[in-house]
């Protein structure tokens, strides 16, 4: 059974920075992703990465500013998203998503088979 657990939300001030964890367990995962939703906003990809290789995407609104990493030991795969000098418009729920079946990172929330429940990130002014 396939499971992605994020940790590392919280609520910090505008300049601040955050770890963002994913556990994943269970499967097979070629590509992962970090993506958020404001309230009433759309899903979006904050950031990708190949398993291979390490290739990235970043959106333009967090180039600079975030970097996604990833890591396999002994059998367990984490990817992470360090958040820094945070902006009140990065508050949104952060979640982790996977690709099973390609190692091509995506910003397209279609192409990936499996999700996290989310962890919030709140950013005050």
């Amino acid at each position: 059974q396939v499971q992605l657990v994020e940790s590392g939300g919280g609520l910090v001030q505008a300049g601040d920075s955050l770890r963002l964890s994913c556990a994943a367990s269970g499967g097979t995962f070629r590509a992962m992703g970090w993506f958020r939703q404001p309230p009433g906003k759309e899903r979006e990809c904050v950031a990708s990465i190949s398993w291979i290789g390490g290739d990235t995407f970043y959106a333009e609104s967090v180039k600079g500013r975030f970097t996604i990493s990833r890591s396999r030991e002994n059998a367990k795969d984490t990817v992470y998203l360090q958040m820094n000098v945070l902006k009140p418009e990065d508050t949104a729920g952060y979640f982790c998503a996977s690709r099973a079946r390609s190692y091509e990172f995506s910003p397209s929330p279609q192409d990936y088979d499996y999700w996290g429940q989310g962890t919030q990130v709140t950013v005050s002014s």
